[in-house]
């Protein structure tokens, strides 16, 4: 629907807590990385980075990623273990946890990883509001305006696909459709004006536990500048740190930006 990641594009992956943001920016760069063999940079400034390997290797050998992190994993599982450590080794992909980076700073490792390991894939950035600006002082709204004209600069200098998770106001959770809308997105104005593509990551039952749709996720597209927006229904495959195209009913929308 989004005719892949393009080259020089800002995509915005947004969501709540727990709707699965993270989970779906390292599938991305999972895919990019075995698909092209390029080199994909992620920069978590939230996670640690053995902590995103392991939900890799949960995602890639389909294992429980609690097993993976206690090792207690049952004896046909070892092989798939074994797999996908193999295959994240192929890869070169690159993972930074430092806290609080600045667009400048990002931008220095990722011409740096260029200059070194040739032209990157994906950037992926783990997430937008804890990244730093120099910026106008305490004006946050300043500051994510400052960082989404810098990453998106980044994408079109390096002509990559920079991939931003970001936060979404809690005021949608008084509302009774939670599902989020552009107006959502935290200090959103430059964010809107900045991005390519927006998508919001949304669980239905996270909100409600006799949910129709357990297992269920909407991959709704709020903004594509050359593209139909709408929504993709995807499977979520928590214990797996995965999702997976929707067996059924998988687009809905249409509508041109």
């Amino acid at each position: 629907m989004t005719s892949g990641l393009q080259p020089g594009d800002l995509i915005i992956v947004a969501g709540r807590p727990s709707m699965g943001k993270t989970t779906i920016a390292m599938n991305m760069a999972e895919n990019v990385a075995i698909a092209s063999g390029k080199p994909v940079a992620i920069f978590s400034m939230e996670m640690p980075g053995d902590s995103l390997a392991m939900r890799m290797m949960s995602s890639l050998g389909r294992i429980d990623q609690n097993k993976v992190r206690t090792g207690k994993l049952d004896d046909d599982e070892w092989p798939r273990l074994t797999s996908a450590i193999n295959l994240l080794a192929e890869t070169k992909l690159f993972i930074d946890d430092s806290p609080g980076l600045t667009p400048n700073e990002v931008r220095s490792r990722a011409r740096r990883l260029t200059r070194d390991h040739g032209q990157l894939g994906l950037i992926v950035l783990d997430y937008l509001q804890l990244m730093q600006s120099p910026a106008s002082g305490d004006n946050r709204v300043a500051q994510i305006s400052d960082i989404s004209r810098g990453l998106k600069t980044l994408a079109k200098e390096l002509n990559v696909p920079v991939v931003a998770l970001s936060q979404l106001n809690r005021n949608l959770e008084q509302r009774p459709n939670k599902r989020p809308v552009m107006s959502d997105l935290r200090e959103s104005g430059s964010i809107e004006q900045d991005a390519d593509v927006i998508m919001f990551v949304y669980r239905d039952e996270v909100y409600n536990e006799d949910s129709p749709d357990k297992g269920l996720a909407e991959l709704i597209i709020g903004k594509q500048r050359n593209g139909p927006i709408g929504t993709v229904r995807l499977t979520f495959l928590g214990k797996y740190t995965r999702f997976e195209n929707c067996a059924h009913d998988a687009y809905s929308g249409g509508d041109y930006e």
